[in-house]
């Protein structure tokens, strides 16, 4: 075997073990972007907690064969590049509002999140979604919310009957 069929098995799993780690993965038609455009899109995408990058086609499809997954044959032509999400929604949103900085130059084509395949409509709708960690935050609040009112009605009660017992106390000195 020649030595570049070996490197492009080795490509192969390195966009295996991405697609594993990644909670989330994005496709975007990228045609048109700068270098410097796409290195403003990489940096971005890094405080986004998300990964940028380029792959051949022919390569990304045959790693998601190996996966088991072909619906994304149709989507892999043309410039496309990756961005590889560490939550649910993180590389959506990235890509989003790449989409809106890049006007013309960044075009959805698809997503693959909880080992399904997402339509540009979906992705749209996954960057309006709250993280993971926001919606645990908004659950939590919510559920310390009744039971910090309890602790406040309790300790009203507890005062309002120490009032109460003070002001006996008082009438009967009188």
């Amino acid at each position: 075997m020649s030595a570049n069929f070996e490197a492009k098995k080795v490509v192969v799993q390195e966009i295996v073990e991405k697609i594993k780690a990644s909670k989330s993965v994005v496709f975007v038609d990228y045609n048109g972007l700068t270098v410097a455009e796409v290195s403003e899109l990489r940096n971005k995408c890094k405080k986004a907690n998300c990964e940028y990058k380029v792959y051949k086609n022919t390569l990304v499809r045959k790693a998601f064969n190996e996966l088991g997954y072909d619906m994304f044959d149709a989507d892999l032509n043309g410039p496309t590049a990756i961005a590889f999400g560490a939550d649910e929604t993180g590389a959506a949103k990235a890509m989003v509002a790449a989409a809106k900085d890049y006007e013309n130059k960044v075009v959805l084509k698809s997503a693959f999140v909880d080992n399904a395949y997402v339509d540009k409509a979906g992705v749209k709708a996954l960057a309006t979604m709250p993280s993971k960690e926001e919606l645990i935050a908004k659950m939590l609040g919510s559920m310390q919310a009744p039971v910090s009112n309890f602790a406040g009605v309790l300790s009203n009660l507890v005062s309002g009957i120490v009032r109460v017992l003070n002001g006996i106390a008082q009438s009967k000195e009188a």
